[in-house]
């Protein structure tokens, strides 16, 4: 969850701001995940931040289909392409959003000092929805 809490942090992802009088914010939950290897062996627990009321299996995820895959890696073979693979970490908090959002503060991360307050978003939170 720190992990997590850091890389809002480094990202810009939002800033802890009185809350505004019309705007009632999103709630926030964590999603645990157990990460495997080839074996079914549990190497790494993970913790994400998701805003509330939306069904996290549900939600697509944007990933490039193996079909797609396969193409890619067949066109670059018979071209004789060399390929390279990276893992964008935290890639979600790359995108910028344009209306304004607030989200209640992390469960069992709450400021001391500002329990009340909230946290307007500068980037997207996994799957947020706009303020009504």
């Amino acid at each position: 969850m720190h992990e997590e809490l850091e890389n809002f942090e480094r990202n810009l992802v939002w800033d802890l701001v009185e809350p505004p009088p019309n705007c009632r914010p999103i709630g926030t939950k964590w999603v645990f995940k157990n990460k495997q290897d080839e074996d079914g062996m549990v190497v790494r627990n993970k913790a994400r931040l998701v805003a509330q009321g939306i069904d996290y299996e549900e939600t697509f995820a944007p990933v490039a289909r193996l079909e797609a895959i396969r193409i890619l890696l067949a066109f670059a073979a018979s071209k004789g392409f060399k390929l390279q693979q990276i893992d964008v970490k935290s890639a979600f908090l790359n995108g910028f959003i344009e209306e304004e959002v607030y989200v209640r503060q992390p469960p069992g991360f709450e400021s001391a000092k500002f329990s009340d307050w909230v946290y307007k978003l500068r980037k997207a939170l996994l799957w947020t929805k706009t303020c009504d």
